[in-house]
Order: structure tokens, then C-alpha cells, then sequence
């Protein structure tokens, strides 16, 4: 079963089988149909299909079962299929080979059962990062397709309260690779790069539950007084975050914050399907001008200190959906200061006080892996070097 992740999401990230469309010939309605009045899934074999976790690009896949070498030992990169592009040039602007197996679209398929205290509830399924373009299927049905699945960096939400099922559900995607023109995962010339220009669902996929209004993307803005202290000083903040209607109803309610023990709200209408971005200033909320406030701080010059925020959207005092997320208070501003009569040059300042950008590049995995603990230590490198800014390729 999905495992949960926070309130009210469970993770779909684990137990999914991938496979070459060159070696399917069901369609993604087939693909993605359970039995009717059962627990199997009335689709082709898939025993065959590679076994997969994601976050996953197809090339990480078969690089993790052991289908292809180790890309960064020797010259093994060279040896994999479609890997014909000269050496040393940026084969993100050059077109897949014919023979290329990356050149066709590729199947993840994934079946999971729909948890208990998801019944009654509104369901949201999302994808964080797909490259780079997709057609989505749950149950039978499509729910998206590849002209508005597109993009490597974009994040997709779908309300499928009416496709999911109690029981055995499943989900199937095609997804096909950036071409030269696409504005994708390119490294330019701080990686090689893998064949399949990182197709795949590179982020993490994942449900979430809510009543009939979604609480979706909180965020805090600070202004903060230029006469600071160390330690503690003046903020003002503004609150925002987005409602979505999922019914095809008005709906009426009150979204509330919490912050340690300043709390705030605001009556909001919403029309059938509409979303909204909801927003609290310290003009209109007294609350919301702190003083005393422990400021975030990069390293070197004091604390990252954070503050929790937590809100929730009430209809006729019960909660539809709640969110919890932290946040740090500070202000960033840069000016152009004139160094001599021909030169100039950027002035970055936090919290009201100079800072000095020492930085270096950053560039994640040559196939998008990622683990916690490596980025742990990357940061950790980073902080004993003296640094205080990453600059991220792309």
C-alpha cells in the first residue's frame, strides 16, 4: 500500500514496472484497466517489465538492475545504446539517433490500492517532475495528455475523484524524451549525457486527500526594518497561499494561519472549480508586524532560524485541508553600485547588511538520482569550504 508522507498525501513512488512502447502493443486505456469485479488488473504481462522505484529516469533504471555498466567507470558511457553524439559536444541540441531505443516513448505502470481514509474525500494525484512529455491513464481512462504534460520543471496536479476505486487501481504513463528544441534537463558541459536525455518521472509521484476545498502552496514574504539587531528585530509578513474548488458548487469557508501563537483568517468564496491565491498583509493584519522576530541568517552571519506556519480551510467549522510548513524570516534586496566611472557591479544585501557572494557551481547526477544523505554532505562541503552561495547549472 502507499506509504504516507505528511497530513494527508501517500507516496506512490515504489513498486513500478517499466517497459519500451517497441514492446507494447496494449493501448494505455488497456494498460491501466483493472478487471471489472476484480483484484487483477485485465491487462497484458508485464512479468517481463523492469522493476523500478521513482523518482527514476529509464537509464537509472537499467543502470540500477544491472542492464548497463556503471556510466562513470572507464569509457562505459560510450558503450550504450545511443550514445553516438561526438565527445565533448552538448548533445541536448543534437537529435536522438534513428536506432536510438530512447527515441521511442516508454511505459511506467504502477498499481496501488486506494487508502481506507481516502473514502468520501476529494483525490489528488501528482506528479512533481516528468521529462518530458507525458500521456496519463488511470482505470481505463486518460486524464492527460502529452500537449499539456510538457515540460522537464513544471508540477502537475489532477483531481481523479471520479477515476479512483476502492481496491486495486492502476496507473500507467508514456513518456517520451526532449528532442533538440526542448527546453529540458541540459547539462551543457558540467556532465556527459545519458541517452535517453532523462526521460523518465524524475520526481517524486504521490496522492493527496482533501475535502471539497484543496490548501495548496503556503508561503511567507518578509519585509524586515533596516535597524537590525543581531539577534532579533522588526518584520512585516504577508501570508499567502492558494484554495481550490473541486466541486462544481460555490463554496464558502475560512482560511486560518497559525504562526507560534499569531493567528489570523479570512472569509473566501469560491466559485464552481475556481482556485485562488488568498492573501494576508500586515495592513490589513495588525498580527502579522512582529517585533522581536529571530531572523534567518546565512551562514557565517548568525542563525538560520525558522518559524512554523500552519493553516487550514474550514467549511461550517470542519477542516477541508490543512498544511504545515516552515519558513525563515528574511529580506533580500540588491542595488547597482558604481565601482568607477566604466565598471559596476551588483550589491547584494540580507536582512538590511552587505553580504559578499562566495559561490560555486552545483550540478546533480548525470541521471537525476538523488539521495538525502549525499546532498547532506554535499552542503556540508559546501559550508566548509567558506561558501555561501550554489549556483545551479541551468
Amino acid at each position: 500500500p502507499p506509504t504516507r508522507v505528511s497530513l494527508n498525501e501517500f507516496s506512490l513512488n515504489q513498486g513500478w514496472t517499466l517497459q519500451s512502447s517497441t514492446k507494447v502493443s496494449a493501448t494505455g486505456e488497456a494498460l491501466s484497466s483493472p478487471s471489472a469485479g476484480s483484484a487483477e488488473p485485465a491487462t497484458p504481462r508485464t512479468g517481463d517489465w523492469l522493476k523500478v522505484d521513482v523518482p527514476s529516469t529509464v537509464v537509472a533504471a537499467q543502470v540500477k538492475s544491472g542492464m548497463l555498466p556503471d556510466p562513470f567507470y572507464a569509457m562505459n558511457l560510450r558503450q550504450y545504446p545511443g550514445v553516438s553524439y561526438p565527445i565533448g559536444s552538448n548533445f541536448s541540441n543534437i537529435a536522438m539517433p534513428p536506432d536510438s531505443p530512447y527515441g521511442v516513448s516508454w511505459w511506467y505502470r504502477k498499481e496501488f490500492t486506494l487508502p481506507d481514509d481516502y473514502d468520501g474525500k476529494t483525490v489528488w494525484l501528482n506528479f512533481r517532475g516528468i521529462n518530458y512529455r507525458a500521456n496519463i491513464f488511470l482505470n481505463g481512462k486518460q486524464i492527460a495528455n502529452s500537449n499539456e504534460v510538457v515540460g522537464a520543471w513544471r508540477t502537475y496536479e489532477f483531481n481523479v475523484t471520479s477515476s479512483v476505486r476502492p481496491g486495486n487501481n492502476v496507473l500507467a504513463v508514456q513518456v517520451w524524451a526532449p528532442t533538440e528544441e526542448s527546453l529540458a534537463i541540459n547539462f551543457v558541459d558540467w556532465n556527459p549525457a545519458p541517452p535517453d536525455k532523462n526521460m523518465g518521472l524524475w520526481r517524486e509521484v504521490y496522492l493527496a486527500a482533501s475535502g471539497p476545498v484543496a490548501l495548496r502552496h503556503p508561503a511567507v514574504f518578509s519585509k524586515v526594518d533596516s535597524q537590525i539587531d543581531a539577534s532579533a528585530s522588526a518584520a512585516h509578513l504577508t501570508v499567502t497561499a492558494q484554495v481550490k474548488n473541486a466541486t462544481d458548487q460555490p463554496v464558502k469557508g475560512t482560511l486560518k494561519g497559525k504562526i507560534e501563537n499569531i493567528e489570523f483568517e479570512q472569509s473566501v468564496e469560491l466559485k464552481p472549480h475556481e482556485s485562488k491565491d488568498v492573501v494576508f498583509t500586515p495592513a490589513q493584519y495588525s498580527q502579522l508586524n512582529l517585533t522581536g522576530a529571530h531572523l534567518w541568517w546565512p551562514a557565517q552571519m548568525g542563525a538560520p532560524n525558522l518559524y512554523d506556519l500552519m493553516m487550514t480551510f474550514e467549511i461550517v467549522g470542519q477542516i477541508s485541508d490543512e498544511t504545515r510548513t516552515k519558513f525563515g524570516i528574511r529580506e533580500i534586496t540588491s542595488e547597482v553600485t558604481e565601482q568607477a566611472p566604466d565598471r559596476f557591479k551588483r550589491l547584494f544585501r540580507i536582512n538590511g547588511k552587505k553580504i559578499l557572494i562566495r559561490g560555486g557551481g552545483w550540478t546533480p547526477d548525470m541521471m537525476m538520482r538523488e539521495t538525502h544523505e549525499r546532498l547532506a554532505d554535499e552542503f556540508r562541503y559546501v559550508r566548509d569550504l567558506g561558501l555561501n552561495t550554489v549556483r545551479l547549472e541551468g
